[in-house]
C-alpha cells in the first residue's frame, strides 16, 4: 500500500465522539394540573360517598380482626365458608347481647335526660353571660338580656350539630349496621379468591412485591385492631370503676363512652371529660371534683397510651405525633366522629403501602420518623 492509501484510509476512521448529558424532562404544567384535579376529586368522592366509604373501611378492618378466628376453625377441618358465618354470628350475638344489657340503662338515662339538660343549659348561660358580659365592656353593643335565650339556642344547636357530626345520616347509620355483617361474611369466606383476584389485577413482575406489601399490611392492621381492642376494654372497666367509686349514676354507661372517647389520641383525654361532668352536675357542685375527675381521666389516658398501647400493639404502627395529628385533622374535617375512629389505621395503611412503593418512600420514612 503506498503511502498516499494509507494516509486515505487511516483518515477514514470513525470518530467516536462523547455521549450527550442526559436531559430531565421539564415538569409541564398540564401535568401538575391534572395531579391537583386527580386530588380534588378523590377529595369531593370521599366526602360525598362518605357513607359507601366507611361501611367498606369498616368491614375491612372488622374482617382483618376476625380473620385468625376464622384460620383457626378452618385448621380444626372446618369449611371456611361455615367458620366465617359462625364467627360473625357469634360477634352479631355478642353486641345484641351488649347492647341490650344496656339498653335498661339507656333508656333511664334517656328518661332523665331533662334533669340533665336543664343543668347544662344554666351552665352554658351562666358562661355565656359573663362571655357576653366582656363582650359589652369592649364593644357596648350587648344586650344582657339576651345572654340566656342565646345560650339556650347555641347549646340546644351546638349538641345537634355535634349528634349529627359524630353518628352522621340514618342514611349511613342504616347502611353501616345493614351491609357490614355481609360485607364481613364475604370477605372473610371468600378470602382466597379476593386475595388471588387482587394479585392478578398487577403485571406478573410486580405481583410478588404487591403481595409483600398485603401481607405487611395485613399484619399491621391486625395488631392494632387487637391491641387497640384490648387496651379500650381496660380503660372503659378502669373509667367505670373510678365513676363507680365516686358516685356517679350510670357508671358503666358513662365508663364506657368515656373509655371511647378516651382512646382518641392526644384531644381524647380531654374528651373523655364530657360524660362525667354532664352526670356529675347533678351531684357536685365543688370545683375540685370536676379536677378530681379530670385527673384520674388524665392518667388513665397517659397510662393506657405510653404503657399497654405499646407493648399490646407494638412497634408495627410506627407513626409519630406530626403525622398523627394531621391524620386526625384532616379525616375528622372530612368524616367527623368516624374519622377520628379510622384516621390511625387509615394512616398506618398509608405508611405501609408508602414503604413499598420506591417513589413514595421519603413520604413513608417521614411519616415514621
Amino acid at each position: 500500500m503506498s503511502r498516499r492509501e494509507y494516509v486515505t484510509v487511516s483518515c477514514m476512521e470513525p470518530v467516536i465522539s462523547a455521549p450527550e448529558p442526559r436531559r430531565t424532562p421539564p415538569i409541564s404544567s398540564s401535568n401538575v394540573s391534572l395531579k391537583l384535579l386527580a386530588v380534588a376529586l378523590i377529595l369531593v368522592f370521599l366526602y360525598y360517598a362518605a357513607g359507601v366509604v366507611i361501611t367498606l373501611l369498616l368491614s375491612i378492618l372488622i374482617a382483618y380482626f376476625l380473620d385468625p378466628i376464622v384460620e383457626m376453625l378452618e385448621r380444626s377441618r372446618m369449611p371456611r365458608t361455615i367458620a366465617a358465618m359462625i364467627t360473625v354470628l357469634v360477634l352479631i350475638a355478642f353486641l345484641g347481647a351488649g347492647g341490650y344489657a344496656l339498653a335498661s340503662r339507656t333508656t333511664d338515662f334517656a328518661d332523665n335526660w331533662p334533669k340533665y339538660s336543664e343543668v347544662l343549659r344554666n351552665v352554658v348561660g351562666t358562661v355565656q353571660a359573663k362571655i357576653s358580659g366582656l363582650e359589652r365592656q369592649v364593644t357596648q353593643t350587648s344586650p344582657l338580656d339576651e345572654a340566656h335565650p342565646r345560650a339556650e339556642a347555641g347549646a340546644e344547636n351546638a349538641l345537634h350539630a355535634l349528634l349529627v357530626r359524630i353518628v352522621g345520616s340514618l342514611y349511613s347509620l342504616v347502611l353501616e349496621v345493614t351491609f357490614v355483617p355481609f360485607l364481613v361474611f364475604f370477605m372473610l369466606a371468600g378470602k382466597q379468591e379476593v386475595w388471588h383476584g387482587t394479585l392478578q389485577l398487577f403485571p406478573a413482575s410486580r405481583r410478588t412485591a404487591v403481595k409483600e406489601t398485603l401481607e405487611d399490611l395485613r399484619d399491621v392492621l391486625r395488631d392494632y385492631l387487637v391491641g387497640m381492642s384490648l387496651v379500650t376494654l381496660v380503660v372503659m372497666a378502669a373509667s367505670s370503676v373510678f365513676f363507680w367509686a365516686m358516685g356517679l349514676d350510670y357508671p358503666i354507661l358513662t365508663g364506657i363512652v368515656s373509655g371511647l372517647l378516651n382512646m382518641v389520641p392526644y384531644i381524647g383525654a380531654v374528651l373523655a371529660w364530657l360524660p362525667p361532668f354532664v352526670i356529675a352536675l347533678t351531684k357536685f357542685k365543688a370545683v375540685g371534683s370536676y379536677a378530681l375527675i379530670a385527673g384520674v381521666l388524665m392518667a388513665i389516658h397517659m397510662l393506657s397510651n405510653n404503657l399497654l398501647a405499646p407493648a399490646l400493639v407494638g412497634k408495627r404502627v410506627r407513626l409519630n405525633a406530626l403525622s398523627i395529628t394531621i391524620a386526625l385533622l384532616f379525616w375528622g374535617w372530612l368524616w367527623g366522629g368516624m374519622g377520628l375512629l379510622l384516621a390511625i389505621p387509615l394512616t398506618a395503611a398509608l405508611r405501609v403501602i408508602c414503604d413499598h412503593t420506591e417513589a413514595w418512600k421519603p413520604v413513608g420514612r417521614w411519616m415514621s420518623a
